[in-house]
């Protein structure tokens, strides 16, 4: 597989650094507020991703954190960090918010059929490891303590700006809104590892630390949570693209300084879901949600299909006409898969089919993802001559990436269409009646046709397959 390594802006062949294992970050949510899908479309991409690496034969651990405490509006924190703000707009606590938030962006997971990483970390639960690494940053000299704070000292790094091909507008994606001058800094580019109370005296979430009452600055989080959970050499960290700076570029700093060696080997990064006005977020526009698309006639998985539709290192816009027109595209795919679902002769997998056809997706994932010709992929798999059975294997192969449902939801069309969910003997005799046909014994099939009618069932012989009704 061949993947556009952030850090080094080339798209290379991705190498594990033990064979057939991959340890995979990827920074989850601030939960203050529900996920709007455009930082939705960042985790289907991410989901995507190991999908693949898994489909691929590899043994995937993945490990995200949640931001519970920490992100600050500024490293200067002159206000109320997003956390806080959230439990005053509602008038909860800050874990009442996190709890409520949290369990909301996991139901908008699940509808989009995105995979639960294998590790989840709540930042409030590793407190005792932020202090452990922060404190030896310290001891090696890359940390000091000012007005409070402990920041880290971006001075004594060779290379500080990692990703420094990227233009000036690309890294001004990543700066935070409200950042304002913290006088404490001796550089510029230092950041905050460590706020005490000092800083914020309406804080509700605080510890204990060798420095006094306080809380972890936003990096720090996702460099001890990876390095705990994975070790300290990391195979591929994924995030949105307005996360490379400031806050990759800190995490590299810090965890390099703390290890003494190259941390992360790829880094994975997902473009912006945009709007007619520009990048999409909760405080421009109409707060797009998966719950709002719901309440509008949107199959979640209507928007996953049109991330999949572009690739994931283009900027994306969103517009209700362009999700029509994926919504449109996603029931026409799934109706042609319930004629082949409900093909009275479906035949045998032809496994040279199979293979033929199956190496035309692997080759477009394996050219840095690219699922919008994975999923041409699976229209050439449908106009392709050869038998239902190898189409609906060949459907049923690429959606353990895609994850789009599409055997399942056609399945279901087809039993929606013949009357809903028909008893398992009323089936059973549809199936023998169906053999009956097949062995061409239509006394024997027009006796079960009764047996059928006497349960309250009509069946019926169309061109798209067998039909029952209730009567």
């Amino acid at each position: 597989m061949n993947i556009y390594n952030t850090l080094t802006h080339k798209v290379e062949e991705f190498v594990p650094n033990e064979a057939g294992k991959v340890a995979m970050y990827t920074c989850g949510p601030t939960v203050y507020h529900f996920a709007h899908i455009g930082n939705l479309r960042s985790y289907i991409m991410e989901d995507v991703l190991e999908k693949y690496l898994r489909y691929d034969g590899l043994d995937v651990k993945r490990v995200m954190n949640i931001t519970d405490v920490g992100h600050l509006t500024s490293d200067g924190d002159t206000g109320d960090d997003k956390m806080l703000k959230g439990a005053k707009r509602e008038h909860k606590t800050v874990m009442e918010i996190a709890k409520f938030y949290t369990d909301a962006f996991f139901a908008d997971c699940a509808k989009l059929n995105i995979k639960t990483p294998d590790v989840v970390a709540p930042a409030t639960e590793c407190i005792d490891d932020f202090i452990k690494v922060i404190s030896a940053l310290i001891e090696k000299g890359y940390a000091y303590e000012a007005g409070g704070n402990i920041y880290f000292d971006t001075s004594k790094l060779d290379d500080y700006y990692v990703f420094h091909n990227f233009t000036e507008e690309d890294l001004a994606e990543g700066v935070r809104e409200g950042v304002e001058k913290d006088e404490n800094k001796k550089n510029k580019a230092d950041f905050v590892l460590w706020f005490t109370k000092s800083k914020f005296d309406d804080q509700e979430l605080k510890w204990n630390s060798l420095w006094g009452l306080g809380y972890p600055g936003w990096h720090i989080e996702c460099s001890c949570i990876s390095m705990k959970n994975l070790g300290e050499y990391l195979d591929i960290h994924c995030g949105g693209v307005d996360n490379i700076f400031p806050h990759h570029t800190n995490e590299i700093a810090q965890s390099e300084a703390y290890v003494g060696h190259k941390w992360c080997n790829y880094w994975f990064h997902v473009h912006h879901l945009n709007t007619n006005s520009g990048k999409m977020s909760k405080s421009k526009g109409e707060f797009l949600t998966v719950s709002l698309l719901e309440s509008k006639g949107y199959d979640p998985l209507v928007y996953r299909f049109f991330c999949l539709q572009s690739h994931y290192r283009k900027s994306l816009v969103f517009t209700y006409e362009n999700l029509d027109n994926a919504k449109a595209a996603y029931e026409k795919l799934i109706s042609r898969i319930a004629q082949l679902v409900s093909a009275e002769d479906k035949g045998e997998i032809n496994s040279a089919d199979f293979d033929r056809l199956r190496c035309a997706f692997t080759a477009a994932m394996n050219e840095d993802l690219n699922t919008s010709n994975a999923v041409t992929a699976l229209y050439d798999v449908l106009k392709a001559d050869t038998t239902a059975a190898t189409k609906l294997a060949l459907i049923g192969d690429f959606d353990k990436v895609l994850s789009l449902d599409l055997v399942k939801s056609a399945e279901k069309l087809v039993q929606d269409k013949k009357g809903g969910d028909i008893p398992d003997e009323v089936m059973a005799l549809v199936q023998e009646r169906q053999a009956a046909r097949k062995a061409k014994d239509f006394a024997r099939a027009d006796e079960i046709r009764d047996k059928i009618t006497a349960l309250g069932y009509a069946v019926k012989e169309t061109r798209q397959g067998t039909e029952i009704t209730k009567i």
